[in-house]
This record gives structure tokens, sequence and C-alpha cells, in this order.
């Protein structure tokens, strides 16, 4: 551990020295120029003349950032994938005899390899064996894994783990000769204006490092199917960085380098990685399980704003809207309520539903989370168990209640359904969810319900509030000029 408190004393020192430097830059002209040099450059008959006292604080950078490197590099590493694939081609057999006067030309499956590459970070070792993180959509789907070490020394890798939620991948391979291996850092420290490296393998380009700055926190990965909640970096990132390490000055790895927002398809100094926090525990899953585990609480959560929330009577609050709750789900067990707003999980204040997946996901199994939720305008406290997420069960609209978003009767939205008549109030179903109870009770998108168990309802809490604590479910339901009432539906406990 010597060696990253020297680095961390250079870094120390750049920051006391670039106060310097910015005070000789305010400072008089002829005193800058008449400062003698550390060093000279010539070209022909012209001298170059640099302070000495500002270029002992660039050599300090100099030397934090060659350090860094010199550190780092060693525990990064190429990782060359084959991907088979498979296709649909022609079936030319017998043609052009069969093609004119036979059955004609089929199709059939063909498979085919492809191969790519991207980057990876040693960070675990056990005996002879280490592992690698990378990402999923670098190693995740891959046939064949090859490692390429700092020194150049290919080894042949297998996939111990891989999750496509998080974008994450851990490769292992075997090495008597000793490697180096990255300390991971605490993501949850940085701030926006650190400064920071990304390392890797750019276009083909072996242990490359570029530098940049930390230039947002929290970016939504929910654009492209991540949970993650990334680092924004203007470090230059490019096709064949993928899983390559972000390093702060200390040396630590901070994040795992995924995605970039370009035009061009190159770096355009919008390049995201995922936060180190977010992927530790993930490490000990894949080589203990190979997968990740993630906890499931059974709760369907949307992004509300604006006529929504002042609907909900939440317009001041930050959270997430429980729009659908899985019978007999954790969530169900334990007392969330389809209509809750989520604001706190376990002491800690929602901001939006990316974050409260995500920490929902990271709860272990059996662990008993504390939410507080907001119902029909009060504070409530409930707790629940969580489970194991479940693929199959979460896919299961059949429990999923009630099947549908409930909708503000809004102005616009009685002008888009052309309901000129200002008695009729209630809810608007919108979002109804196949196999779903809805589904079984004949709803379709743009039914205004009016009443519960024949109890009116003109607002969504109304609404929400009298789904609560019943057995069995009817809706009076008001469409085009008319008013039916659906069969009862027996709430499975």
């Amino acid at each position: 551990m010597k060696r990253w408190t020297k680095i961390a004393g250079i870094t120390f020192g750049i920051a006391a020295l670039s106060f310097v430097l910015f005070s000789l830059s305010c400072s008089a002209g002829t005193a800058t120029v008449e400062a003698q040099s550390a060093r000279t450059a010539s070209a022909g008959t012209s001298t170059v003349v640099v302070p000495s006292q500002a270029l002992s604080v660039i050599e300090a950078l100099q030397e934090a950032n060659r350090a860094v490197s010199a550190e780092v590099l060693p525990a990064v590493i190429e990782v060359d994938v084959v991907e088979t694939k498979t296709r649909q081609v022609m079936n030319m057999n017998g043609f052009p005899f069969n093609f004119f006067f036979g059955d004609g030309l089929e199709e059939q499956s063909q498979e085919y390899e492809t191969s790519g590459l991207g980057s990876g970070v040693i960070v675990r070792k056990n005996k002879n064996t280490y592992y690698a993180l990378t990402n999923y959509h670098v190693a995740g789907e891959a046939t064949k894994i090859t490692v390429k070490l700092y020194d150049g020394t290919e080894i042949p890798a297998e996939l111990v783990g891989a999750d496509e939620r998080k974008d994450i991948a851990l490769v292992s391979f075997e090495s008597k000769e000793p490697l180096t291996v990255a300390v991971l850092g605490d993501s949850s420290s940085i701030q926006v204006g650190d400064i920071c490296f990304a390392m890797g393998t750019p276009l083909g380009y072996a242990s490359s490092v570029s530098q940049g700055i930390v230039s947002a926190l929290g970016r939504s990965g929910s654009g492209i199917g991540n949970i993650s909640d990334f680092i924004q970096t203007d470090a230059a990132i490019n096709q064949g960085n993928s899983g390559g390490p972000l390093i702060n000055i200390y040396g630590e790895v901070i994040g795992i380098n995924t995605w970039i927002a370009s035009q061009s398809g190159g770096s355009q100094g919008l390049g995201f990685s995922i936060p180190i926090n977010n992927i530790k525990r993930a490490i000990d899953d894949f080589i203990r399980d190979g997968k990740v585990t993630y906890g499931w609480m059974g709760v369907s959560l949307v992004s509300v704003t604006g006529e929504y929330k002042e609907a909900l009577g939440v317009a001041d609050k930050t959270g997430a809207f429980a729009s659908q709750i899985f019978m007999g789900s954790p969530a169900d067990k334990g007392g969330l309520q389809a209509g809750d707003y989520v604001i706190s999980l376990n002491g800690r204040a929602v901001k939006d539903v990316d974050q409260l997946v995500r920490e929902v996901g990271d709860l272990t199994v059996g662990e008993v989370a504390e939410f507080v939720v907001i119902r029909s305008g009060k504070e409530v406290t409930v707790q629940a168990t969580i489970e194991a997420r479940d693929n199959s069960v979460v896919t299961n609209d059949a429990n999923l209640w009630p099947g549908f978003i409930a909708l503000p009767l809004t102005d616009d939205l009685r002008d888009n359904l052309k309901l000129t008549d200002k008695k009729v109030k209630g809810v608007v179903v919108s979002n109804i969810q196949s196999k779903s109870p809805a589904a079984a009770m004949r709803l379709q998108t743009g039914d205004i319900i009016t009443a519960v168990n024949d109890e009116k309802v003109t607002s969504l809490q109304e609404f929400y509030a009298a789904l609560a604590d019943k057995k069995e479910i009817w809706f009076d339901v008001y469409s085009d000029g008319h008013t039916i009432t659906t069969g009862k539906y027996k709430i499975k406990k």
C-alpha cells in the first residue's frame, strides 16, 4: 500500500503548486520574464524560457500521471472474444431444378463466428487464478475468450458470470507469474471536477491512457436498458475501451467504462462508466454462484410528473410511484399497496425510479427493508422481507394487480376521449397488461372507472384507497355513453 500513499502525496503537491502557478500568472509581467528556468528549449536562434516555479508544477503533474499509469496499466488487459451466432440462409440444394419444378428454395439456420475485442481489469486473485472485470456486451455471450496481458502474453480465459442488467461480466484465467491486481476505490466519494483516467484498448491500441475529469454523476442508464447511475467523463473513450477501468488520482478503480454518446461513433467527450460500488458485490456473486442474485420486492414502478403528482398529493416530493403490485410478493405480504408513492428506503430518500430499482436489487435475500410511502396524503411505514428475483415470476402478468395504470381524468384526457359530459368523474384505464386481472375483467384502454365495489371514485387517491383490503373487486366502467359493471374478481392472497 506504500505506493498508493506516494501517489496521493504527489497529487496533494499538485494542488498546492497549482495555487502557486495561478499566483504567478497574476503577477507583474517583468517578474515572469526575468525568472530563471530549470530547462530551456532552443529552436534555431530562439530560446523558450519556462519559469522554474511554473515548470515545477507541471513536472509534478506529469510525475503523478506517470505514477498512476505505471501502477495501474499492468492490471489492464485486452479481452479478445469469439461469438457463435445464427443466421437464416437459403438452401440452394437442387438449384435450379427444384427452384423451377419442385419445392423451391428453403431457409435454413447457419452458424457463423464473429470476433471482437474490448478491455478489462484484474480485480481479484486466488492462488494462480486471476479474475478480471469487463462488460457483458464484450464477453457475456462469448464462446471463446482470450486475454492479452500488459506484456503481450496471451492466455485463454473462461467466463465466470455475466449480467446484462448491469452490463458486467467476470472472466478468469491462470497465470503462474505474479500479476498486478487493481485496487477498487469508493465511487461514492468522487465529485464532479475530479481528475480521472480511462484505460484500455481503444480501437485496438492496447494499454492506452486518456485523462479528463468527472463531468457529471448519476446519469441514468434506463435509455440503454441498464440500471446503473453512470459516471460521465470527458476522458476519451472509444470502441475497445468497453470494460476498461476509470481510475482516480490515487490509482484506484472508480468505474468500468461502458458506453459513449456520439454522433460520429468516436469520442466526443461524453463517456460513461458504471460506478465500481455498483459492481463490488457482483464480483462475489459471480465467483460463488456464476450470476448476480438480485433482491425482489414485487412492485411495478413508474415515474410520474406534473398533474399526476398533484393528483396523488405528492407534488413537492421526490420518489417512485408503485402503480401495481404482484400478488403474493414481498411487497404484497409486507403491506405495500398499488398507488403508494415510495419516498424512502431504509432511511435513505428515494430520488427516482432508477435509484429505487437499483437499491432494491442490491438488497440481500432475507433482508427486511423499511419503506416510507405516501398513501392518501399521509406517510406510512411498511416493512418487506426481500426475496430473490425470479424472471419467471417477474414476467408473469397474471399476478400483477390491478393490471393497468390509472390516469387522472384531466381536461386534456377529456378532450382526447371526446368526453363532453362534465358529470362523469373517475380514473382512466391505460397500459393494460395481458393475462392480468384487468384483462380478465375485460377492461379496455380509455375506459373510465367511476366506482369500485359500488363506491364512487372521483380521483386517483380515492381509486387506490378503494382498492385496499378487498377480497373481491368489481368496477363500474363508463365508455361511449354507457356504464357497465364488470364481473367480480377474487383477490389472491
